[in-house]
């Protein structure tokens, strides 16, 4: 008969300790995502929303695109106070050069209107106190593009002012242009062909939609934790840690640990069509780890469950070192962040709406009156309209007390 000693509990809890480069975003802040066609696509800005949403569930945010397809810096900068400005923004990202360097050889007064209009922005931007982060756009990808061969080389060159220009006025930068290039000539080392980020080698795929705001989150200074819990099983006790979490009524039994965790964020929710992207976004590691240790365990593998629901499996050597479960695709978790996630991009539908219907709408002269009158109730109620989603947005990403349990197979 074996004989087992009551197990001892000792919990602890401290909260996520940032990187020591400030984050880009803040709380309350009233986002506008300015840029082209990859911009209006609504794919990188919803993720980097999803992200900012699931991570920061209190901050109190607004999210607005004003992204136009065919778009240059020469049209942002001349449509930056109407489409930025006015909207009262507390912070901008400004997504402009694919379009601007033609998709051929460098041309230097293109350049100089690029590197003109986007000084004109981070300008009007600084005057009027609002944060910028410059990015440079994604690099194309030349794999079944033979032209783009050409144009990934031109769009380094072009996009070069930007980190000086950046630094200049103040404003925040993110090489997207290197780091998307990087993963794509890792895909083409790895013959990764089933990979495919940008469908006509510059639009996003959804994977691409993913390369794009874990390059812009990451550069901007995000934080890779979410939470963690490290528990160790020893002879008479379970010691109990969390960073960013509170873990409470821990127990052993039968080879089985079992306890509770409160979360003060949950983890974003990892699609089905990114998996094949992960490798190229070092896992989501420095994005959305939501971490789990636990040492002491008996050999042997495990299955890790949330309120009683499968959500993966590990050695005992691998929870000893530490797992993530971040980029579990189902389970409770997942399930709530991807409610989130469903409700964002009907929540954008309005967004998008509102901009392109309403605040872009030019009325004939003969309804200008009627017009002047009617545009700025109706952007009222559009405005109404995605505060109330917004808000039901937050009620969905709000932590709850989870049960876990690693149980042996």
């Amino acid at each position: 008969m074996r004989f087992m000693l009551p197990f001892v509990v000792f919990a602890m809890c401290s909260p996520v300790i940032g990187d020591e480069k400030a984050f880009f975003f803040q709380k309350g802040d009233r986002i506008v995502f300015l840029g082209d066609s990859i911009t209006e696509q609504y794919q990188y800005s919803t993720y980097i929303e999803l992200y900012l949403t699931t991570r920061f569930p209190d901050w109190d945010l607004t999210f607005l695109n004003a992204g136009i397809g065919g778009d240059s810096a020469n049209g942002g900068a001349g449509r930056f106070q109407s489409h930025v400005l006015d909207e009262k923004p507390s912070a901008v990202t400004i997504n402009f050069g694919m379009n601007d360097a033609g998709y051929g050889k460098f041309d230097a007064a293109r350049n100089k209107q690029y590197v003109d209009k986007t000084a004109t922005m981070l300008e009007m931007a600084k005057k009027a106190s609002v944060r910028v982060g410059l990015v440079s756009p994604n690099a194309v990808d030349r794999r079944g593009r033979p032209n783009f061969a050409l144009y990934v080389e031109t769009q380094k060159e072009f996009y070069a002012p930007l980190k000086d220009l950046a630094e200049k006025h103040g404003a925040s930068f993110v090489d997207q242009y290197a780091v998307t290039r990087a993963a794509l000539e890792k895909m083409e080392a790895d013959k990764a062909d089933k990979v495919i980020p940008f469908g006509d080698g510059f639009h996003t795929s959804t994977p691409g939609g993913l390369l794009m705001a874990h390059a812009i989150l990451t550069g901007l200074g995000a934080k890779a934790a979410v939470s963690g819990a490290t528990l160790t099983v020893g002879t008479g006790q379970v010691q109990a840690q969390g960073t960013g979490c509170k873990i409470e009524n821990s127990a052993m039994k039968d080879g089985s640990l079992s306890f509770e965790r409160t979360d003060a964020a949950i983890p974003m929710p990892v699609m089905k069509d990114w998996l094949t992207l992960l490798p190229y976004v070092n896992n989501l590691t420095d994005l959305n780890h939501y971490g789990l240790t636990v040492k002491g365990l008996g050999r042997g593998d495990y299955t890790i469950a949330i309120d009683g629901v499968a959500v993966g499996s590990a050695t005992h050597d691998e929870l000893s070192k530490g797992i993530n479960l971040g980029n579990a695709t189902s389970g409770p978790l997942h399930d709530q962040g991807s409610k989130a996630f469903q409700a964002i991009q009907a929540k954008n539908q309005i967004v998008h709406n509102r901009f392109r219907n309403v605040l872009m709408f030019n009325a004939p002269d003969w309804l200008a009156d009627v017009a002047k009158e009617l545009k700025p109730l109706e952007m009222v109620k559009k405005k109404a309209q995605i505060d109330a989603k917004q808000k039901e947005i937050y009620a969905m990403v709000k932590p709850t007390t989870r049960k876990f349990s690693i149980t042996p197979k």
